[in-house]
């Protein structure tokens, strides 16, 4: 296998030629290290075992600046964020495909660090990267590098989660503090001139799932990305019919993500999280699955914030004073993409 000796991306490494082969097979198969991935044929084959269950998968794809950020990057992202939707989903994930989309004038450097940061979240996920396929566009057409992905695990075929199982008084917990990723990615940019020690939350969530469906009272799971808390609360409203009430005192925020949303007008509801479970789940056991959530690592902060009803008339924010703020639906982008 020939390393690829380049120190930056150039639209050759994308022509299909002699350089491409070194940049997949010198670099991207060489960081992934993973002998799984077949760079010699158009499909690879997997296996899995559907006996017992059912074959889930989804698709995703990734975009952030800058493309590391304190607590993770885009490589880390890509794999914590593919992996999360098949575990809300109550999935276990298997395997990864992997797109990239290069710009020509990348540090060769820099793409391998995202590539080996890729790999280690892929192997503590569990997960194999199996396939992928490789772009490279004209400078100024990129933000260095997109990545995208496409996730496939399986889910016991005796676990059943929708909109369909929630029921009134079911209750709402949260994993962990809301609005870390958003506000570490922005710190980063320092567009405002402001700096700050707040990193993202991005993380597997496998651990919290996993917990979560051993309980027969689990309704629903989702993580709460773009659009943060608030938006999740809104889809659980417009799909079920039902009130959502959270209580702010239970909202678990860190003091330094409240500084700067309120410093510069946001409101840490709406911004994206990447290692964060919203789990509804029946009223007699959401005191139990807190519990054992909050002896998980990374799980003391995880709460239990509210409750669905029929007398909202949507989603209420039951204020530390007592009083009522109704959280609208997102309609402009509080902050650029990030995730």
């Amino acid at each position: 296998m020939t390393k690829l000796t380049d120190t930056h991306i150039s639209l050759a490494h994308g022509n299909g030629g002699r350089l491409m082969r070194e940049l997949i097979e010198g670099l991207i198969a060489d960081s992934l290290g993973d002998r799984l991935l077949d760079i010699e044929n158009d499909a690879a084959r997997i296996d899995l075992d559907q006996r017992d269950a059912e074959l889930l998968i989804t698709t995703d794809g990734f975009t952030v600046k800058p493309l590391e950020f304190p607590g993770g990057d885009i490589g880390s992202l890509a794999v914590h964020g593919t992996v999360n939707d098949l575990a809300v989903s109550g999935a276990t994930p298997h395997y990864l495909s992997l797109n990239l989309f290069i710009e020509e004038g990348l540090e060769v450097s820099l793409l391998q660090r995202l590539l080996c940061s890729l790999a280690k979240a892929a192997g503590e996920a569990g997960v194999k990267i199996a396939c992928g396929d490789t772009k490279v566009v004209p400078r100024g057409e990129g933000s260095g590098v997109y990545f995208a992905t496409t996730g496939v695990g399986l889910r016991p075929k005796s676990l059943q989660l929708g909109f369909s199982h929630i029921q009134p008084d079911d209750r709402i917990l949260v994993s962990g503090p809301i609005g870390d990723h958003g506000i570490a990615v922005m710190l980063a940019r320092e567009q405002f001139g402001l700096r700050g020690d707040v990193r993202s939350d991005a993380a597997s969530v496998l651990a919290f799932t996993r917990t979560a469906s051993e309980f027969s009272g689990l309704r629903y799971m989702r993580d709460p990305t773009r659009g943060g808390l608030a938006t999740v609360l809104h889809e659980l409203h417009r799909a079920t019919g039902l009130g959502v009430r959270v209580y702010e005192p239970q909202l678990p925020i860190r003091d330094q993500v409240k500084t700067v949303c309120e410093m510069l007008g946001y409101d840490p509801h709406y911004l994206a999280c990447e290692g964060r479970v919203v789990a509804i789940i029946a009223a007699d056991q959401a005191d139990s699955l807190l519990q054992r959530w909050q002896q998980l690592p990374n799980g003391g902060r995880a709460a239990l914030i509210g409750q669905l009803n029929r007398h909202d008339t949507g989603v209420v924010l039951e204020t530390e004073l007592g009083g009522e703020r109704v959280l609208e639906e997102l309609e402009d982008d509080p902050l650029p993409r990030i995730c």
